[in-house]
């Protein structure tokens, strides 16, 4: 029976006698089984981590071998090139000259190679020094020929003449080269485009007149532009009574745009963080058509509903836009 194995049961029966002995002693000896347990756990880890231990241990005196073995295996194979001896080079002939013939000491030689000291008045043979006659004088037409020619010179009278103002009638090697190309003939011209409105032209430093600009930008359409205008108008001016107006366009310009859930916060802000303004009615049922259009139809009929609780002085336009709404969402009476 392993050791581990009694000393379990040892405590196991202890444990009992404590419990059928002394039941106040009961909760110590759950402690002590317990902190038993973690003993055994953490012994456990540590085998594990041990084990791994000498596996890598194992595995670096395996390296560190191999890497041994490839270094004496070079150095031996170094010291075996390195220790041949290089053939000695045959001693020269005795009254040979510096750089003589190279091929009069091999062994082996070709029988029908040239050997200038055998022929030395064959054709290519080296010559002695002062034994070469000087070449005969060439004749005068010849030497005439052979001699290079001078460039002739102008006449005066043609330099004199010169124009000065012919070099500014064409153009010299100072001048830029024009690398445009030629004009084609019947080319359809490029109609120039027209700069799109940008929004700093927009501002005027006045909140009325950024304010119309920016609403006007909506009305005709150019959203992009118009966000960018409102969001500088409400960043500049936030104490603005314009603020909600502002709100409610950038709402708008989201919702003409198709970006429901950004014209939703916005026409939310509008009805509940600026409530008193004309255009929270507005805003309140562009947010159910923005909810109902997000999928969101009970809010959506929620909001519909609650818009004429909260403002019961809307306009005859809000109050038949909420009926619409309505039907359109479904919504139950």
């Amino acid at each position: 029976m392993p050791a581990r194995l009694r000393t379990r049961l040892a405590l196991t029966t202890i444990l009992g006698a404590l419990l059928l002995g002394h039941p106040a002693a009961a909760q110590d000896a759950s402690e002590l089984v317990v902190r038993l347990g973690r003993i055994e756990n953490q012994s456990r880890i540590m085998a594990g981590q041990i084990e791994t231990l000498q596996y890598e241990n194992r595995q670096l005196k395996e390296q560190l071998r191999k890497f041994q073995e490839d270094v004496e295996f070079r150095l031996n194979e170094g010291k075996g090139g390195g220790g041949k001896a290089a053939p000695s080079a045959a001693p020269a002939p005795a009254g040979a000259v510096n750089g003589g013939n190279p091929g009069a000491g091999r062994p082996g030689k070709r029988g029908d190679a040239f050997d200038p000291s055998q022929a030395p008045g064959a054709p290519g043979a080296p010559m002695p020094l002062g034994s070469t006659q000087p070449s005969p004088p060439l004749p005068a037409r010849e030497a005439a020929e052979a001699a290079p020619a001078r460039p002739q010179a102008l006449p005066r009278a043609a330099i004199e003449d010169e124009d000065p103002d012919a070099e500014g009638a064409a153009p010299g090697y100072d001048e830029p080269v024009d690398l445009r190309p030629p004009a084609r003939t019947g080319a359809i011209p490029v109609p120039a485009t027209r700069p799109a409105e940008s929004v700093a032209a927009t501002r005027t430093g006045d909140p009325a007149a950024d304010y119309e600009a920016a609403v006007e930008l909506v009305r005709s359409k150019q959203y992009e532009q118009a966000e960018m205008g409102l969001r500088q108008f409400i960043q500049s001016h936030p104490r603005d009574n314009r603020v909600a107006g502002a709100t409610y366009w950038l709402g708008e310009s989201y919702l003409a745009r198709g970006r429901n859930r950004e014209a939703a916060e916005q026409f939310l802000k509008v009805s509940t963080d600026y409530a008193r303004s004309s255009q929270a009615p507005d805003a309140m049922l562009k947010l159910g058509v923005t909810l109902n259009a997000l999928g969101a139809r009970e809010q959506a009929c929620a909001t519909l509903a609650e818009l004429d609780r909260k403002f019961p002085n809307a306009g005859s336009t809000v109050r038949q836009g909420v009926v619409r709404e309505q039907k359109r969402a479904r919504c139950s009476a």
